[in-house]
This record gives C-alpha cells, sequence and structure tokens, in this order.
C-alpha cells in the first residue's frame, strides 16, 4: 500500500475491481462526444470500453477530451460494464487527434472568417449547445469551453454573436465565439 504521499499504482484495466474508489487505469480516449456528454476509453488488456461520462470530466476541469489523447483514471465495474469515476490526468496526443477537426490549443486559420450567427439553444449546465449562421441551414456546435477561450460564460437563446467554425467529422463546430458587438464594431 503506498503511503499518503505516494500515487498509486496503475494497473491494467483488466483488473478494474468495484472495491472501494476502484482501480488506477492508463487508457486512450477511443472517443468522447461532448454533445452527448460521454466517450469511450480503451485500455490494453481488457474486453470492452470504459464509459467516460461528461460529469467525471467536468469534475476533473475539462468539458471535452481529444480523441486519442492519454487518460489515467480511476475505473469500477458498474451495472452496464466498466466506468471512470474520476480522471487523474490527461495527455494530449501530439499531431492530429484522431477526427478532430479543432484543439483548443492550435492557433485559429487566420483566412477564417467571422460568420453572423443567433444562438438556437445553450445550456450551461450541459456545457453546450448550438447557434445558427445566418442564411444557412447548418447548426454549428457551441462548447461552454469555446465561450471561456474567448471571455464568454453563458448566451441566451436568440442573442446575437459572431463566430468562427471548422466542419468536423461530427458536424460543423465553433472554435471561436464572440460578442455581436466584436463583429459589429
Amino acid at each position: 500500500m503506498p503511503s499518503s504521499n505516494e500515487t498509486p499504482p496503475i494497473v491494467p484495466a483488466a483488473e478494474c475491481t468495484t472495491a472501494d474508489g476502484g482501480d488506477p487505469v492508463i487508457g486512450q480516449v477511443k472517443w468522447f462526444d461532448p454533445a452527448r456528454g460521454y466517450g469511450f476509453v480503451v485500455a490494453e488488456g481488457v474486453e470492452g470500453d470504459i464509459l467516460l461520462h461528461g460529469n467525471v470530466l467536468r469534475d476533473y476541469g475539462q468539458g471535452s477530451v481529444a480523441d486519442g489523447s492519454t487518460i489515467h483514471l480511476i475505473c469500477q465495474m458498474g451495472e452496464r460494464g466498466r466506468q471512470a469515476v474520476k480522471v487523474l490526468s490527461v495527455d494530449v496526443p501530439e499531431g492530429p487527434a484522431g477526427d478532430t477537426a479543432f484543439d483548443e490549443l492550435s492557433p485559429i486559420p487566420d483566412d477564417l472568417p467571422y460568420l453572423p450567427a443567433r444562438v438556437r439553444w445553450f445550456d450551461k449546465s450541459r456545457g453546450f449547445g448550438f447557434a445558427n449562421v445566418f442564411g444557412d441551414p447548418v447548426d454549428v456546435f457551441v462548447h461552454v469551453d469555446t465561450l471561456r477561450r474567448f471571455g464568454l460564460a453563458d448566451l441566451t437563446t436568440g442573442e446575437a454573436i459572431c463566430l468562427r467554425a471548422l466542419d468536423s467529422a461530427r458536424g460543423r463546430l465553433a472554435v471561436e465565439v464572440r460578442r455581436w458587438e466584436f463583429y459589429a464594431g
């Protein structure tokens, strides 16, 4: 048993138990969809995936995680399989990450235009919402982390905003969101 100053040992995911608090595991994020509020982690030596719920990730302080990231977590066996109960750390992969079109730390392309849009809906407690670009029927996914990156905390339905968006494998994604005054000014 490690002392209180030592990091608990990392064990293979196959050894996840229902014991007090579960066991530490290292795995790779298979995929995570902020719109659905969950994703899955794969770990060597385990049959099946480990459920990573958005609430567990938010408890760690993140609203999303890049596909392919190495994730250290505590997992327990639940009624429907293994699930993460606590995230200990996340290491973002170097280079392109799966089908992710944008990494929060990546610079936004200079030629990406600002688009006038209106908030269709945004639920701060869920950490996401959607906006409509004027004249374009395709919804744009807006994540709370993107808002925070540009100094915003919340959006209201019908609010006029300007945004910059990229197309990803899962749809159009806002990579910058600003108040309307930023665009109009």
